[in-house]
């Protein structure tokens, strides 16, 4: 099984992960427009195992719907690496970006497009939802 890794800006903090995502997405709502410092995250999820390099800052944040999701730091860079949801096991979302790789997949679902920027254009094939379906 291929493995991928991502990393943050300085190399510190790293998470290996097995295999191809489970699925990947972009979320445009003002929290994670917020996290990024960008107009919407990009995000692949991965199955259990993975394997966490380095030292991370955590953050938790409760989402629209109460799930609490806790979001894992470079305390050196600041570069936003990887999620987990409380109470979810077995997966864990990557920051696309993280990998580094113009290869990556592209997004099959788009959430939040209620919060999309007017001039942001996604693909025809991606699935949107105006809020988060779950």
């Amino acid at each position: 099984m291929a493995s991928r890794t991502a990393s943050c800006s300085c190399g510190q903090l790293k998470i290996v992960v097995q295999g191809e995502p489970l699925g990947t997405g972009l979320c445009h709502c003002l929290a994670c427009q917020r996290r990024t410092g960008s107009v919407f995250a990009t995000l692949a999820a991965f199955a259990e195992p993975y394997e966490v390099v380095g030292i991370a800052t955590e953050f938790v944040r409760a989402g629209d719907q109460g799930a609490r999701f806790r979001f894992h730091f470079c305390p050196v860079c600041g570069s936003n690496v990887f999620h987990t949801e409380e109470g979810v096991e077995g997966s864990v979302g990557v920051a696309v970006g993280a990998f580094a790789d113009p290869s990556f997949p592209p997004p099959q679902d788009s959430v939040y497009t209620c919060r999309m920027h007017g001039w942001v254009r996604l693909p025809e094939e991606v699935r949107t939802y105006d809020r988060d379906p779950t």
